[in-house]
């Protein structure tokens, strides 16, 4: 799936937790936002988890269990916010994955909750966000289940390196902040890997070319939504270390990510386990030409680490 709908519904993903109301408030905050419908679903397995440690108890089918969490969310939903918001539900039996992204074929974003967890289960997770907004091909909104509004929520932050990868995290970081009427912070993060124009002076040569790639990369966006304000951030710390710092002070950092069947993006995976705030992962997807210009083995299921997005 390489369509992004831009004027699509917000899709939210319910499993019926009270913790999940706070996500399901989240995307029903961003669905006001932008005027958009909000969809409900709710992924269930067909058959029932066994239990042997009741074995004469009979739960309930996994399909009443799902309806029953929709119910809930759209009645919170009209509690909050009324019946000033188009709302649909849709309750959806197979692999959480695939009932997700195709509930997300013509949405504008998705948004999930980060669950908690630590360790290798969380590295875990964030491969499946990943995995997720890649077969989506909309961007995915990972949640923290500790999310609550703010007067940060304002606030925008987007990873750019200079490539393709972060064209379309820029248009979703610029939209962002449009529809928050806030400012979206530009962090430009990690020293390049080719010789400095002159060796008497090389940070000052690194800045000099890294404010020329922003002014480039950014004269098109800046054109189009004028009524941004872009604070630009450039630092030479590792560039998951600097978003991760510019997640205390936003309510959104946005990251680029790569498609295909196994997306391997460091910087993306690292920031997205560590952030503090709500993370909108953006899948970039290379046109005909891009494809011809990589090497055959990223061209492969399984290929080399992509390169690293801010």
């Amino acid at each position: 799936m390489s369509a992004w709908n831009r004027t699509g519904p917000v899709v939210v993903e319910v499993d019926g937790s009270a913790e999940n109301l706070r996500v399901v408030d989240y995307a029903a905050a961003e669905a006001l936002r932008s005027g958009a419908e909000l969809v409900l679903v709710a992924p269930y397995s067909a058959h029932a988890a066994f239990d042997p440690m009741t074995p004469g108890y009979a739960p309930k089918p996994p399909a009443e269990l799902a309806d029953a969490a929709l119910r809930a969310a759209v009645a919170h939903v009209r509690h909050r916010n009324g019946y000033g918001i188009e709302l649909a539900a849709v309750a959806g039996e197979g692999p959480r994955g695939r009932v997700l992204a195709r509930a997300a074929r013509n949405a504008r974003m998705l948004v999930v909750a980060r669950p908690r967890s630590r360790g290798l289960q969380r590295l875990m997770h964030t491969q499946a966000h990943l995995t997720l907004a890649s077969r989506a091909g909309c961007p995915v909104v990972v949640v923290p289940l500790s999310w609550k509004p703010s007067l940060l929520d304002r606030k925008v932050a987007v990873g750019v390196d200079g490539t393709s990868l972060s064209v379309e995290a820029l248009e979703f970081a610029f939209a962002a902040a449009t529809v928050r009427e806030g400012g979206l912070i530009v962090v430009h993060a990690g020293l390049p890997a080719e010789r400095p124009f002159t060796e008497e002076d090389p940070e000052c040569s690194w800045i000099s070319r890294a404010e020329y790639m922003l002014s480039e990369t950014l004269d098109p966006w800046t054109s189009r939504f004028p009524t941004v304000k872009v604070t630009r951030y450039l630092t030479n710390r590792p560039p998951a270390a600097a978003l991760v710092h510019e997640s205390c002070d936003v309510g959104l950092v946005v990251v680029g990510a790569h498609t295909g069947p196994l997306p391997i993006d460091p910087v993306a995976r690292r920031s997205l386990a560590a952030m503090t705030c709500p993370v909108a992962i953006v899948p970039h997807h290379p046109d005909s030409a891009e494809q011809a210009r990589r090497p055959a083995s990223r061209r492969t299921a399984v290929a080399a680490p992509a390169r690293p997005a801010p």
